[in-house]
């Protein structure tokens, strides 16, 4: 095996003078904090902690701590933060890379001038947070051509870059920020020794059968290094040590090129040559063998098909011994065809069920590892508090069994709805929008509730309808609830009062005249009080008015039959139609003297009568009852 390290690999000078600024540090003073680790490769940042240096994430974890130095990392910090921490006490130990700080520079001075500033970089690695935090947070961050594209048109840009950036990346992207604005200012900041690096990995990865990539995940140079690598090369790893990488896998080439990030030291590159420069084939195969002995039961593998019948599929798992899955053990769906689902060559995710089926076979089973892919889905979904869809299957003691993509949950009773349910038979087969409230991926305890869903669901109905209702709308509603004074009205998450005077445009002693619980009814909003959460609706104001009614059906001299409402001394009031009543005057009953109403009518008789006088100023009737038979009779003949 020959072994080839890039020309240019390893620390990078901004990196080495803060790692040797935090050790003469550490030295020489009591208590040292980093503010975020000191550069991206967690095999530094264990050491350092050993070494002493305390790692603190926020302005927060400061706060309470004994007093000591602040080491500024290497990707630097907005200038705000640097602020805060010396406004509490602590000393300032800037390590930021001299590149990096030369871009704080160049956006500082060009904010205060009033161009815009564009980043070109990923809006979450700390090197761009702090670039932005020299321009108060105004910047506009771009990482990809959609996102440059997007920019609205600007007057003056000034454009820098993630010191780690890739070249032909900042070059395409400035040209589209350049087209956007009128006036562009362009630093090409992207760090000498990035560049230097990107390139040496390029030609490396042309030469060997594979490249070793050795830096922290979470660097950004680093996995920049492993982009262009496979531009290059099929065969790129991305570690953190040599001891990350299977001896399998290493046994395959015979000539590896090793290049690292900026924040990788010299001693993990030493380390990972060391390591493969004492490889021997009896070594590694021993290794090999050694390793075929450490799969158990209820482990997930990957596999490649080797044949593929109508009831089994043959799948090689790097085991002294193959692996079959059964038919019953390939999907959820009892009917699939192995043939529709599998072709040799196939790699495929497999579980153990048994090591040996008694014909030294492994037992495998697809079917298992969906549904465990089934399980870390919902993890993913209860983490991220989304809403899932569960199709009820039965009721059990306490609620129901419900069903997410072929996994069970159980939803309590008391979790189904806001309202009381009775008979939980009812949600049978339905499917209900539900949270998960509990979860636990060992146990395989899933539980949910519908009713908190109901509830934001309701909260957004409320919001939005507080939002758009304005007075004099006419909207929809249901009746909820019937009082003594009014009738509650749901109109959307909120309810609404209809007052009883606002209920008919006749007299009523009750609103369960008019209404009724669960009655759909048209309102009007007759006054809308955010601040109080009252709204009073009308019923009557959807309504023609009676009056207007009567006037338009009915003259003088009709004959109309009515209905006694109330008597009085003077006379009756006779309802001709709900919310008009006319009077019939006592003088205006019969021929023959009376001396009170009462003596010939009570509430409630029908009679017959003229309208005699329509007063529509103010609204009234006058109504007669005299010889009213003999113009009935004469109008028949007629």
């Amino acid at each position: 095996m020959e072994i080839i390290i890039s020309k240019n690999a390893g620390f990078c000078f901004g990196v080495e003078r803060a790692m040797n600024t935090a050790l003469e540090t550490i030295k020489n003073e009591e208590i040292v904090y980093s503010y975020g680790p000191l550069v991206h490769n967690q095999q530094v940042v264990n050491f350092l902690e050993d070494k002493g240096l305390i790692t603190i994430d926020s302005i927060d974890d400061l706060l309470n701590k004994q007093i000591g130095s602040v080491i500024i990392r290497s990707h630097g910090l907005p200038k705000h933060t640097i602020d805060e921490i010396e406004k509490l006490g602590f000393r300032i130990v800037d390590c930021t890379c001299p590149y990096v700080k030369s871009v704080h520079k160049k956006v500082s001075e060009y904010s205060d001038k009033g161009y815009d500033i564009v980043i070109i970089g990923d809006k979450n690695h700390p090197e761009v947070i702090g670039i932005n935090g020299w321009c108060s947070n105004k910047a506009y961050i771009v990482n990809t051509i959609e996102d440059a594209n997007k920019l609205e048109p600007m007057d003056r840009v000034c454009v820098v870059s993630q010191t780690t950036n890739n070249m032909d990346k900042f070059n395409e992207i400035s040209k589209i920020v350049e087209n956007k604005s009128k006036e562009t200012i362009v630093f090409n900041t992207i760090c000498n020794a990035t560049r230097l690096r990107q390139e040496s990995a390029a030609e490396l990865a042309k030469e060997v059968d594979a490249m070793l990539i050795l830096g922290g995940k979470n660097s950004s140079n680093t996995k920049k290094l492993a982009e262009i690598s496979k531009i290059y090369n099929n065969n790129v790893y991305l570690i953190e040590s040599i001891h990350e990488i299977s001896l399998q896998e290493l046994i395959k080439f015979n000539k590896i090129g090793i290049t690292a990030g900026a924040s990788t030291p010299d001693w993990i590159i030493k380390e990972a040559v060391r390591v493969m420069e004492n490889f021997n084939k009896d070594e590694m195969m021993e290794a090999i063998d050694s390793s075929f002995k450490r799969i158990n039961r209820g482990d997930v593998l990957k596999g490649t098909v080797l044949y593929v019948t109508n009831n089994e599929v043959m799948v090689n798992i790097n085991y002294k011994s193959d692996g079959i899955i059964q038919r019953e053990e390939l999907s959820k769906d009892s009917n699939v065809n192995p043939k529709d689902m599998f072709k040799v060559g196939d790699e495929i995710d497999v579980y153990v069920l048994k090591l040996d089926d008694g014909e030294g076979n492994v037992v495998l089973s697809a079917k298992r590892v969906e549904y465990l892919k089934d399980w870390e889905k919902l993890e993913e979904k209860f983490k991220n508090n989304e809403t899932v869809e569960a199709k009820v299957k039965n009721v059990v003691k306490g609620g129901l069994i419900a069903s997410i993509d072929g996994v069970n949950g159980f939803i309590p009773a008391s979790q189904v709805s806001v309202k009381f349910v009775k008979d939980l038979n009812q949600y049978v087969g339905k499917i209900l929008k539900c949270k998960i409230i509990d979860f636990d991926i060992e146990k395989k305890k899933l539980i949910l509730s519908s009713k908190i869903v109901e509830k934001e669901e309701k909260e957004e109905k409320k919001k939005d309808l507080w939002e758009n209702i304005h007075e004099n709308d006419i909207i929809k509603g249901k009746v909820q609830r019937i009082t003594d004074f009014g009738a509650f009205v749901d109109i959307g998450g909120v309810d609404g009062l209809i007052h009883i005077s606002d209920m008919a445009w006749y007299r009523i002693k009750h609103p369960s005249e008019v209404l009724q619980e669960g009655q759909e009814v048209e309102v009007k909003v007759l006054n809308v009080d955010k601040e109080k959460g009252k709204i009073s609706l009308g019923l009557k104001q959807t309504l023609q008015e009676p009056w207007e009614e009567f006037i338009k059906n009915y003259k003088v001299g009709d004959i109309v039959e009515g209905e006694i409402v109330n008597l009085l001394d003077f006379g009756a009031f006779v309802r001709l139609i709900n919310g008009v009543d006319g009077l019939l005057h006592v003088s205006q009953i019969s021929n023959e003297h009376i001396e009170k109403p009462s003596d010939v009518l009570k509430i409630g008789d029908k009679i017959k009568v003229e309208i005699v006088d329509i007063d529509e100023e103010n609204k009234k009737v006058n109504l007669s009852h005299k010889d009213i038979e003999n113009k009935v009779n004469n109008s028949s003949e007629e």
